[in-house]
């Protein structure tokens, strides 16, 4: 896919443009200079037909060991891009600086368009010749804020993209009854091949170094600064024919150390957890588990979404591994059924492992019990425990139905609603023992025979 790189100095607007071009607020922007550091990568059509690869850069500086390589990353991001839009602020004269990035860029010898920001109006049209001198083959004056001149950017960008071909849309079909409903759950469903996986931690436990062990490149950039990471960085890797797209979310601290902008990183990091599959939960095993580790699994309970406890920086600690799963499982009550994994980001210590562990936890996430074994089940717990009264009044389970999954979702239509929180546990205990949901939630939901589901009424795990 045709590729457009967006880089500059700090705090000219690159992360603006990239909103303003993808239509979402996706990229973190703030006044303060240097709000983005790794480099954020999306897919979006510009037009009818036509897609483009758009990247966000962080921006080119030279100020010390962890700005540089922001810098290194975003010419690399450029070097590889099929068009770079180089952005200015236009209410500001060019500095040697930004000169020579421009001109050390053309030596790429690929299309380098001079994008002006900040013209908000027409009388700092005039700010424009002052970038004349830097030899662009194209200059485009444009108010990313006031949407001035966009347009005719991205018409521009549209001329060098050939045509991507789409496939029909398919007419909506008809609701379906009860009977058809239950008949699609019994078909064999298609398997899904696209995993997505949320890297999650407090600030500096090794998340981004994760992550670039489990792409094999750098990825993220690695900085010993806590809260280097402020924008969700995500990857894609194929692995034993599973697309698996890892993100790598900022570090979360404690609210009262939460920094300017990194309060619109924690609601990205909770945004993302809504459309996540499986969320790795990082712990530095160097120093042990906090009390801030505790808050964060509960985001992941929260969101009810697959979980791995990766404890990394495995090399780095001479803890013995059965107690500190011991330290892990009591500290982690409600993640009872998670995996965990000892991993260093930096040997590469069990990444592999790690990778299988991934794919194993999604079958979980995504298992679907046939509704007769499914009721096979129930009948034979219910047997051997049976259901507590509802003051003296019976209760029964007539039938189970699972009519959901990522995570599974189980209705239980009874003649009753009311069951006591020891036999849920029950239930869930006994499912676990029959089938296999290692690393997945098991969402419980009861009703009355007749009743319209109530979401208020579902039990989790």
């Amino acid at each position: 896919m045709f590729s457009v790189a967006i880089v500059g100095k700090p705090n000219v607007g690159k992360s603006s443009l990239f909103n303003r071009i993808v239509k979402a607020q996706d990229a973190i922007t703030s006044s303060k200079a240097g709000t983005t550091r790794d480099f954020k990568r999306r897919d979006v059509e510009i037009t009818e037909n036509k897609e483009i690869t758009l990247i966000d850069t962080g921006g080119l500086e030279d100020r010390d060991e962890l700005f540089n390589k922001v810098k290194n990353k975003a010419l690399e991001m450029a070097e590889s891009a099929d068009l770079v839009l180089f952005l200015v602020d236009g209410q500001k004269y060019p500095d040697d600086e930004e000169i020579r990035y421009f001109r050390n860029l053309l030596k790429l010898n690929k299309k380098i368009w001079l994008v002006v920001n900040k013209i908000d109006n027409d009388k700092l049209n005039e700010m424009v010749y002052e970038y004349y001198e830097l030899g662009a083959e194209k200059i485009f004056p444009v108010s990313v804020t006031h949407n001035r001149g966009v347009g005719k950017l991205l018409s521009a960008i549209t001329r060098l993209i050939p045509e991507t071909l789409k496939a029909p849309v398919l007419a909506p079909e008809d609701d379906l009854g009860l009977e058809e409903f239950l008949e699609i759950q019994e078909t064999p469903q298609e398997e899904d091949k696209d995993i997505k996986v949320s890297i999650i931690g407090k600030v500096n436990v090794g998340k981004s170094s994760l992550l670039n062990a489990l792409v094999g490149e750098e990825r993220s950039i690695v900085s010993d600064v806590d809260g280097t990471t402020i924008d969700p960085i995500d990857e894609n890797i194929i692995y034993k024919d599973k697309i698996i797209t890892f993100v790598d979310t900022a570090g979360v601290r404690r609210r009262s150390k939460i920094k300017d902008i990194e309060k619109y990183a924690l609601m990205r990091t909770e945004k993302n957890l809504e459309e996540t599959d499986i969320a790795l939960l990082v712990i530095d095993a160097k120093n042990g588990i906090a009390e801030l580790d505790e808050r964060i699994a509960g985001l992941v309970d929260k969101h009810q979404t697959g979980v791995i406890i990766v404890m990394n920086k495995w090399d780095e600690t001479k803890e013995e591994y059965k107690k500190f799963v011991d330290e892990v499982r009591l500290k982690f009550k409600f993640l009872y059924y998670a995996p965990v994994i000892a991993v260093s980001a930096k040997t590469g210590r069990n990444i592999d492992k790690l990778k299988d562990t991934i794919l194993k936890v999604f079958t979980n996430y995504s298992r679907r019990i046939p509704t007769s074994k499914l009721n096979e089940v129930i009948k034979q717990a219910t047997q051997r425990h049976y259901l507590p009264t509802d003051k003296t009044k019976p209760v029964k389970i007539l039938y189970a139905v699972q009519y959901e999954t990522k995570p599974p979702r189980i209705a239980l239509v009874m003649n009753r609603t009311h069951l006591h929180f020891s036999y849920r546990r029950y239930l869930i205990n006994y499912l676990r023992e029959r089938f296999d949901f290692t690393g997945s939630p098991i969402i419980l939901s009861v009703r009355k025979r007749g009743e319209k589901y109530d979401e208020d009424k579902q039990i989790e795990d």
